[in-house]
């Protein structure tokens, strides 16, 4: 069914950024949410065209939404997540730095994931074994690069682990300077970048496990052959979490060394 499911997070995604490009340029109410963020109308519009057509083809699926949170079932082992506009801040000052991200999750693994940039039209998508880019109706596969050098900070909150890691230091660090090259994109469309050659790596911290933001990147940089760990270079699942994905081995080896040295005695 991961063909099937993959077309389905397709089908969703195009739904939920159809509805995020009707509200370009227009403005939006914003609804306060902990820690000062906020949703906008845009997001909860979005979710709701996301989550009607996933249920009208999977009602027996649960869904893990971002707005809405949990609803359905859990016993089937198939989990919905819906991040229904990531980059709610850009799209509030009209910046078209955000995507529309669903991915499925059976059991432990995601099966099939599409984020879809809503103003370039492209639909990145994995049905669990490749990861492809969807524009034009032509779909092409996704091959990682490190030529460019950029790589992609998260530089938001919150930091679990800045006792040992912060984003901030490592784009100080000489060694990063030296040998990359920073951009700060404030939406996971950078991990399908990433997927796509556009990118050298993307690194954040953050608990990933289950998180609607980062679930359809992560697989589509996984499917991609990307090298994908925690900040410790350990399963992102486990230890210290954050998230470290490199279009190769060499620059993932580069930038984990880099990191570590924030754990070194000044």
């Amino acid at each position: 069914m991961s063909r099937a499911d993959a077309e389905l997070a397709i089908q969703a995604a195009r739904a939920g950024a159809e509805v995020v490009r009707s509200h370009h340029g227009r403005s939006v109410d914003r609804f306060a949410k902990a820690g000062g963020d906020f949703a906008t109308s845009a997001d909860i519009e979005a979710e709701q065209a996301i989550l009607g057509v996933l249920r009208s083809a999977r009602p027996d699926d649960a869904m893990v939404a971002e707005e809405s949170g949990r609803s359905g079932s859990d016993g089937s082992g198939r989990v919905w997540l819906v991040d229904p506009l990531c980059g709610t801040l850009n799209f509030a000052v009209h910046t078209t730095l955000v995507s529309v991200n669903v991915a499925l999750r059976v059991d432990a693994e995601v099966a099939a994931a599409a984020a879809v940039d809503p103003f370039a039209q492209e639909v990145f998508w994995t049905d669990g074994t490749a990861a492809r880019v969807r524009c034009g109706g032509v779909d092409q596969h996704l091959l990682p690069s490190a030529a460019s050098g950029l790589v992609d900070v998260n530089l938001d909150p919150p930091f679990p682990n800045e006792r040992v890691f912060r984003a901030a230091r490592l784009l100080t660090d000489e060694g990063f300077v030296e040998r990359f090259r920073p951009r700060v994109v404030s939406t996971t469309l950078a991990l399908a970048w990433v997927a796509a050659g556009r990118r050298a790596a993307y690194v954040t911290d953050g608990r990933l496990r289950d998180n609607v933001h980062f679930a359809a990147g992560i697989a589509l940089s996984e499917a991609a052959g990307c090298v994908v760990t925690g900040i410790d270079g350990r399963p992102w699942r486990s230890g210290l979490g954050g998230l470290v994905a490199a279009a190769d081995a060499d620059t993932h080896a580069g930038l984990l060394a880099l990191i570590a040295r924030q754990r070194e005695p000044a």
